[in-house]
């Protein structure tokens, strides 16, 4: 019997699991990234940006095949020992918090300024660690079908953004490469951070039912996550002068603004509290992740007692402290480069270590 078995997972959901997680938190900012780096040729940057993304996706499902009944911990186990497999978890098990932490507090402050500003910071993250408690506590099958249903739920969303494009200059998109291609090479490391979370596959790999199409899954669910990218940026780059666009901070909410139905004034405010769903792809998986990797370094099955005492530390962390906008603004940052680290740089190496091992040992080559 696989250990995993219970907690086994369809090819769809893993699709939606990597895609939910990437789309969740920089949506809102990555029109005005793209522009300061690139200006109105930030599009580019997102497709180069997504081909890497892919290629250090399938490396990990490559590397993951050595191990199929394992996680990323087992496999570092295997392959260089139980010192390894303990550091790769008490790592592992910082940086899927971190991520989850830092997208809860941009969660709250997002949520604090559009919607309920009277509202303390630490009540707001109190509300959404509830619902974060309850998801995460079921295990890995239950956040899969969470994110189906946001999926399903946010299907009018793109529909929202066609409405504004009846005052859209589209000749903003013109000429191509307006300074050249340096800027678009430039604006690439900053798309790195709107596609990581693909890392959740050296967790989730060994839970996947149909393992044989786990590359497709990869490659689908990045391509979503470029597609729902394009669309909001095309469609703030030609509604926003190419000089506008810098002064949002989120102008995929501002750019809502503009639209006015007789029923409802303000529809960006309906938008971010329904966001709000889509914002929890980020931090409730993560949270479970956390819980995962700490649980399996204390030799546990059930993740359930870590996840509470996580729950805990975080609802503390937001009564005692709340970064403030500015602060949040550079743990993204810091986010941005960790995650180049652990995401796109990590896989290669382990990659070639796999590779060198298993000819070493005779095995068979990746």
């Amino acid at each position: 019997m696989k250990k995993y078995a219970f907690n086994e997972i369809t090819f769809i959901q893993s699709i939606l699991i990597i895609s939910g997680i990437q789309v969740s938190v920089g949506f809102l900012a990555m029109p005005r990234v793209l522009a300061e780096q690139a200006g109105t040729d930030g599009w580019i940057s997102l497709i180069i940006g997504w081909i890497v993304a892919v290629a250090a996706n399938l490396i990990i499902v490559q590397v993951m095949k050595r191990c199929p009944d394992g996680t990323l911990l087992e496999l570092l186990t295997k392959y260089i020992g139980k010192w390894a497999g303990i550091a790769g978890g008490v790592l592992l098990a910082l940086y899927f918090l971190y991520i989850a932490y830092t997208c809860l507090i941009y969660s709250v402050v997002v949520t604090k300024a559009w919607l309920i500003p009277q509202t303390p910071a630490h009540i707001i993250m109190l509300l959404l660690l509830i619902p974060t408690g309850v998801i995460a506590r079921s295990g890995l099958r239950v956040v899969a079908r969470y994110a189906e249903v946001v999926f399903l739920l946010s299907l009018w969303i793109p529909f929202a953004y066609l409405l504004p494009l009846k005052d859209a200059h589209w000749l903003h998109l013109l000429p191509l490469f307006k300074e050249g291609l340096k800027p678009v090479l430039s604006a690439v490391p900053a798309t790195f951070y709107f596609f990581v979370g693909f890392a959740t596959t050296f967790i989730w790999y060994p839970f996947l039912k149909d393992k044989q199409k786990a590359s497709v899954g990869i490659i689908i669910a990045n391509t979503l996550t470029l597609l729902v990218f394009l669309f909001i940026t095309v469609v703030c780059f030609v509604y926003f002068s190419p000089d506008r666009i810098t002064e949002y901070n989120e102008p995929a909410i501002n750019v809502l603004k503009t639209i006015e139905f007789k029923f409802i004034e303000r529809i960006e405010v309906l938008f971010i509290a329904f966001y709000l769903f889509i914002f929890s792809l980020a931090w409730i998986p993560f949270m479970y992740l956390g819980a995962f990797c700490t649980s399996w370094l204390f030799g546990k099955q059930d993740h359930r007692g870590h996840l509470l005492v996580l729950w805990l530390l975080f609802a503390g962390a937001g009564f005692f402290f709340m970064p403030t906008s500015s602060q949040s603004e550079k743990m993204n940052d810091f986010l941005g480069k960790i995650g180049y680290g652990f995401e796109y740089v990590f896989p290669v190496f382990l990659f070639l270590y796999v590779w060198v091992y298993d000819r070493i040992k005779g095995g068979k080559s990746l």
